[in-house]
């Protein structure tokens, strides 16, 4: 999942007009109903001034929706949008609509989205058919299966990027009728739905904790989470165990002792219920184990006491095979689906119990869903202790959301952010100065411009930052690096650079090197809206060009699926084939183009999976192939990658360079590979992990390791400032060969 796109997802429920789903949608749908200003009637959405009601260009009718934008218009993206209860049943939704663009630089779509108790649980829109340009009216369509768990519906029309767009005739369907004619759902009640005792807070107060408290609420934390995932009266819904966690922990802060604490855990555990017999007794299957359950603990009666160590052992000999509540699998990739967890958004923070909840919920996804544990690189039960006085002492919601931010780092994936507070995150502020920086030989290089008016400011490109407003870029880093969540340092680094220059608008002093000398030099920061961070470092510019007769370069940042085979033929010819994969991909296209790459059926990954039965237990799959298909490409192929080479780019690299005699070029990519599963937290936050492990066919693992090139090559400082892309010049040596002059290369790669 594009990060961008999940920015939208958290987004588009604060912007939504409510409706009902009543015959008179139809007239909001068609903008037919009565418009009393610009803004299209019975819509939200936003941001102001770059959403209207058109009588002049329409499909049919009256009237239509317009977006338009322009370089400073504000946020990243346009839309209206509409938002209702699901309280309707059937098995699929459709939302259908004509479309028609004007010299749009970005993209534009319908979208659709339906929302749990956990946040989203299902989203559809048409990022991947990267319909920009210009174009008449055409009708599209977006599709999603009608979730079990999905309680609100969202839907809308979107446009990022320059230009004018439109948008008429929507219908949203049921089973192909019109929502309004679909039958009333009946949903079973469940033990969340009738225990409230802790609606509106958890009652639990801390002002200091002992380090025997400490210790207490540690192992409370593990006990919880254990009881969460493997016993029979909480894995069936019996029990809302959010709520019976706020029962317990008065007893345990209260305990003087291990000893007292121990006893108030086996009486807890006790009162949730008897844990069997069970009549399909879970059993973990030998057979291709990557990952074992971390059990022993429970056998071990100094940590526990001999009662709550017994109680605890038969519940794990009693569990259900293959029941749980708060997780399921998503179908056909197999990663976890947080289930049942409510992000408690109305919750009012600071409140140590849901803080307390958040940290517990977190750590314990961690030790027995996350398929990477193994390579964390921390001591995952004193992360647990280490966090405990922090975040249930978080004496604000800001404090809060830092200490999580800093909890979910030490996970050490770059999946794994607190993706809903990233405005908080160090330095924090709505302006930036407008210009790149990219950490080259571990320095913040000044590397480009976010706007017209910086090419003509104090920053320049080839600058080196090294201080700002006073501070050492060294001091600066250690302060915020322990809050980016980033699988490997460079990836880290990434990160900071990309934010490094927020901070409050105004006046900002930063010392730079330049020419061999450090400077002092004053910079304006601008409000960020408005402003693209660079998130790729390809060629601008054409997605498929011949760089030379025989050198054809193709970059997968604006690819398009249907146009694979298109891309091999117009290579035909040339020596080798350069595809620049230092970005994310528009189009999923490892099978489209790496089956055209390939000579024989070849593996070129297996993935891990986590089990049901198991809590703990990932097993290994069997590895998955490409055929050859034609068109043919068989000249030679160098993929190009980076820092910003991250998941599906990762995937793709991975696929791409099984080709006959392939090189990977280019240096460690962000080392967080396979399809995320998000993790609503209390206050409402939101996490991810990376939700299945991803290795090649001999089990060489990806995770934090990244794609290792073939040839490793970095950008110079040096390099940077005379203008050239060193890892394309050298892809380009590895197509022509050693003896052709460095001036030809470099020509050739010219960006």
């Amino acid at each position: 999942m594009r990060l961008g796109l999940l920015s939208l997802i958290l987004t588009l429920e604060v912007w939504a007009q409510t409706a009902t789903r009543s015959p008179g949608l139809a007239n909001i749908l068609n903008f037919e109903a009565e418009q009393k200003g610009q803004w299209p009637a019975g819509w939200g959405g936003g941001p102001a001034g770059t959403a209207f009601v058109d009588d002049k260009i329409v499909h049919a009718g009256r009237a239509s929706a317009r977006l338009e934008r322009v370089a400073g218009s504000p946020g990243q993206f346009s839309t209206i949008t509409i938002g209702f209860p699901v309280d309707f049943a059937g098995s699929s939704i459709q939302l259908k609509g004509f479309l028609r663009l004007e010299d749009v630089s970005g993209t534009v779509g319908l979208w659709l989205r339906e929302d749990g108790d956990a946040g989203a649980v299902a989203f559809d829109n048409m990022q991947n058919r990267q319909l920009k340009g210009t174009l008449d009216w055409v009708e599209y369509t977006v599709n999603l299966p009608l979730e079990k768990e999905a309680k609100q519906l969202f839907f809308g029309f979107l446009m990022s990027g320059t230009g004018r767009a439109w948008v008429d005739d929507m219908q949203l369907l049921v089973d192909g009728k019109p929502v309004w004619e679909a039958p009333e759902a009946v949903r079973p009640k469940t033990v969340l739905d009738s225990d409230h005792e802790f609606d509106t807070g958890s009652g639990i107060v801390l002002k200091e904790l002992s380090s025997v408290q400490v210790g207490n609420l540690a192992l409370l934390g593990k006990v919880w989470g254990y009881v969460k995932y493997h016993h029979p009266q909480v894995t069936s819904g019996k029990r809302h165990l959010d709520y019976d966690l706020f029962r317990v922990l008065p007893a345990i802060v209260a305990a003087p002792d291990r000893t007292s604490a121990q006893a108030a855990l086996a009486k807890w555990v006790d009162d949730i219920g008897p844990a069997g017999p069970c009549d399909r007794c879970a059993q973990l299957a030998e057979k291709d184990v990557h990952l074992r359950p971390d059990l022993d603990w429970i056998s071990d009666t100094a940590l526990l006491g001999a009662k709550l160590a017994v109680s605890l052992q038969a519940v794990h000999s009693r569990r259900t095979a293959g029941q749980q509540c708060y997780v399921s699998q998503m179908p056909g990739v197999l990663n976890p689906k947080f289930e049942h967890e409510s992000d408690y958004k109305n919750v009012k923070i600071p409140d140590a119990g849901f803080q307390l909840l958040a940290l517990y919920r977190f750590w314990n996804i961690i030790a027995y869903w996350f398929p990477d544990r193994d390579v964390i690189g921390e001591n995952w039960d004193k992360v647990l202790a280490e966090s405990i006085p922090k975040i249930a002492l978080a004496g604000t919601q800001d404090f809060y959301q830092l200490e999580m931010m800093a909890l979910i780092a030490r996970v050490h994936d770059t999946h794994a952010n607190l993706w809903s507070s990233l405005s908080i995150r160090p330095p924090a502020g709505n302006c930036r100065i407008p210009v790149e920086v990219r950490f080259i030989e571990n320095r913040p290089l000044v590397t480009g411009y976010l706007n017209e008016s910086a090419r003509e400011g104090s920053l320049k490109k080839g600058d080196v930052v090294t201080s700002i407003d006073g501070v050492a870029v060294t001091s600066l880093l250690e302060r915020w690096l322990p809050y980016y969540a980033a699988s490997n340092r460079v990836t880290q680094l990434r990160d900071v650079a990309r934010s490094m220059l927020n901070g409050a608008c105004g006046k900002a002093v930063v010392s730079v090197e330049r020419e061999g000398k450090v400077v002092d030099v004053a910079a304006d920061r601008v409000p960020s809206a408005g402003l693209t961070i660079a998130s790729t470092h390809d060629l601008r510019g054409d997605t498929f060009r011949k760089l030379s007769p025989e050198v054809a370069y193709l970059k997968l940042s604006s690819v398009k699926l249907p146009e694979a085979a298109r891309y091999i033929d117009d290579a035909a010819g040339s020596k080798g084939l350069i595809i620049d994969i230092r970005n994310y991909p528009s189009a999923f296209m490892v099978f489209a183009l790496g089956s055209r790459l390939v000579a024989s059926e070849t593996e070129f990954v297996r993935f891990t999976f986590g089990d049901l039965s198991n809590p703990g237990a990932f097993h290994w799959g069997q590895p998955l192939t490409l055929k050859p298909e034609t068109p043919h490409h068989t000249g030679k192929v160098v993929i190009l990658v980076d820092e910003v080479s991250q998941s599906q780019a990762e995937y793709t690299t991975m696929a791409f360079r099984i080709a006959p005699g392939a090189k990977v070029v280019g240096s460690t990519t962000a080392g967080a590979d396979g399809n995320v599963s998000t993790i609503p937290l209390p206050g409402g936050l939101s996490s991810m992990i990376s939700g299945i492990g991803v290795f090649y066919p001999d089990k060489r693992p990806t995770q934090r390791v990244g794609i290792i090139p073939d040839v490793e090559v970095r950008p110079t400082i040096s390099g940077i400032r005379a203008g050239r892309d060193e890892v394309l010049e050298t892809a380009v040596r590895q197509i022509l060969g050693p003896d052709v002059p460095a001036e030809q290369i470099e020509k050739i790669a010219k960006p």
